[in-house]
Order: structure tokens, then sequence, then C-alpha cells
């Protein structure tokens, strides 16, 4: 059995007189005022022994109540406050030690609505806490696959290089393999702090009034290159004058991003094609591509970070592409939804406001 600490025993002896001092001044008034009043309408008078015994009887009743009073208050504060508070000392305890499974149980009993208020914050701290660690510990197995990848590539042909016999041809390609895995890795770590600060609001928007049509088509000559050499056909069907106020090098990255996925996913002598239209709130941008296209499931997961359909790795990307596309049509207020199907291409649709 625990023993009692002094400070235990003095909060005990404690409350004990403050209920012996209650009890005994509520007593003694009820007392006095009843033997007046039976004074008065009887005429007795009570001499110095009737007082003596009475004021013993009066005592002990005081005592008797008292402990009583002392003991139910003790077991009421037992049930109704020290074991919920137990409780949620204990769960509070193993989160803080890391279990964030840990939950609180519901208090059952009169007076716990507060205690009940007191465990729901608690566990749903428990559960985002225990999403955000799920998030780190997946970020972190991520961030160390993605670069496992290119850091091996570089490690092999700076193998390859070292070799005295190596002709001129396979020393350009050998070189331009790291060079290729070392801008894969700078391309990532962009985007990972891009994204960090998006998600952490360290970047605000620069609100400014732009005519969307002329970035649009400004971000798609970027490509001009590309979409050349893989004999890829492009179709715009940009309206003219759509002006919105936004943040004008966020939404860069936007167009960028879906452009550069339109051009890697199509093959050769495939199309993209971009379209703008507007309403009196809102503009519309859809960039549709004929290439190889997604799965249902693939598509319900890829604006979320390092997802990337192509799970072989076939396709150069890191998988945060569209986690930095959503973040920043979130921002803007906006709204993007994908439609796709194996085989048909992909089909991106961004509503953004014009004001």
């Amino acid at each position: 059995m625990k023993r009692l600490t002094f400070r235990q025993v003095l909060k005990v002896v404690n409350s004990y007189l403050v209920f012996f001092l209650t009890v005994g001044f509520a007593v003694s008034c009820c007392m006095t005022l009843f033997l007046n009043v039976l004074a008065s309408s009887m005429g007795l008078v009570f001499d110095t022994d009737n007082i003596a015994v009475a004021a013993k009887l009066t005592f002990g009743n005081v005592l008797l109540i008292t402990f009583l009073f002392g003991t139910a208050d003790y077991i009421r504060r037992k049930i109704t406050v020290d074991r919920p508070v137990r409780q949620i000392t204990q769960a509070a305890e193993k989160i803080m030690k890391g279990d964030f499974s840990t939950r609180v149980p519901p208090i059952h009993g009169a007076g716990t609505e507060g205690f009940n208020q007191i465990g729901e914050a608690v566990n749903q701290m428990a559960e985002e806490l225990g999403s955000v660690e799920t998030l780190r510990t997946d970020f972190i197995a991520n961030v160390s696959h993605e670069m496992k990848t290119p850091l091996t590539v570089m490690q092999n042909y700076g193998t390859l290089l070292q070799d005295p016999d190596l002709t001129e041809e396979k020393r350009i390609a050998y070189a331009k393999g790291v060079t290729d895995a070392a801008r894969r890795m700078a391309d990532m770590m962009t985007n990972i702090l891009k994204l960090n600060r998006l998600e952490n609001q360290q970047i605000y928007p620069e609100i400014s009034e732009f005519d969307l049509g002329e970035q649009l088509c400004q971000c798609l000559l970027q490509y001009e290159d590309v979409w050349e050499k893989a004999q890829i056909e492009i179709e715009t069907d940009i309206a003219e004058d759509v002006t919105i106020k936004a943040d004008a090098e966020l939404l860069s990255h936007v167009w960028n991003n879906l452009f550069s996925n339109a051009f890697k996913f199509t093959p050769s002598g495939g199309k993209v094609t971009v379209s703008l239209t507007a309403t009196d709130r809102h503009a519309i941008v859809k960039v549709a591509d004929t290439g190889c296209g997604m799965s249902a499931e693939v598509g319900a997961h890829i604006f979320e970070k390092f997802y990337q359909g192509d799970t072989s790795h076939s396709v150069r990307g890191n998988g945060l592409g569209l986690a930095l596309v959503k973040r920043v049509i979130d921002i803007m207020q906006g709204e993007i939804g994908v439609e796709s199907a194996v085989g048909k291409g992909s089909a991106f649709t961004v509503k953004i406001r014009r004001n």
C-alpha cells in the first residue's frame, strides 16, 4: 500500500478542519436558534448543567457529521476527480514518451463532463501528433529512397570515369550521367524547400493583376524544344483578355509542372492541349495529353508528396511537383482536379478566382 506523504496528510487534516468549522458553525447556529425559540415559546429556563449537556451533545454531533461529510467528500473526490485526473495524466505521460496510439477512455459519472472535454482534446492532440509523426517518418524514408538512386548513379559513373583507357565518347556519356543525376538531386532539394516554405506559410502571395493567357503562352513556349524534338502536336484554345488577381510567380510553378508532366508522359506523335476559358468569377485552365494515363487508384494519390504512379522510376521525377501544385492552388483558394484513363491520357483542370 502506498504511504501518504506529509503534504498529503496535511491536506487531509486541513480539509477535515474546514468541514469541522463549517459544520460546527452551522449546527451551533441551528441549535442556538432552536433553544431560544423553545425557551421563549414554552417559558423554559436552561441552567448551566442543561447547557453543558447540550454543548457536549452538539460537539459530538459536529464531530460525527464532519466525519461522515469528510468521508463522503473523500470518496466523491476519488471517483469524480482523482480517477479522471489520473487517467488523463497517464495518457499524457505516454504521449510525451512517443506513444501516440494512447487514448483517454470515456469518463462516466456525474460532474465529469469537463474531464471528458479535456480527454477529447488530448485524444485529438494524440491523433494529430500521430499523423505528424507518420508524415515525418514517411518523409525521411522517401527522401532517403529518392536520394539513393541518383547517388548510386553518380557513384557508378564516377567509378567508370576513373578508367584511364576510357574513350572520349564514353567519358562524355558518363559525365553526362553524373550531371543528370546531380541535377535530379538539385531539383528535388529545390522542390522540398519550396514545398516546406509553402506548407509552413513562409511564402506570402504577392497579389497583382495580370493577363493569364499571356502567362500560359510564355510558360508553354519554354517547352518548344521539347515538343519539337518529341514531335508532339500542340493544340491551344486560349481566350483573350482574361485577367486575374493572384501571385504570378507561384502560378507559373503550377503551369510549368503541368506542362512538364504532359510532355514527359506523352509519347512521340502524341498531342498536348491547353485551353483557357473564363466566367465572371473564375478562370479555368485545362491541360490535357494523350499519354499513358493512369488508373483511378493512382489518380487518388498523385497530389501526395513523393507519390509516383510509375513505380519503376523509368520516367524522371521525384513525386513532388504535383504536391507543390496542389499547395499553390490551395493558397490561391482555387481548385484542381484530374480526369484520366490508362492508355488514353490525362486532363488536369485548374479553377482560379479572378478577383
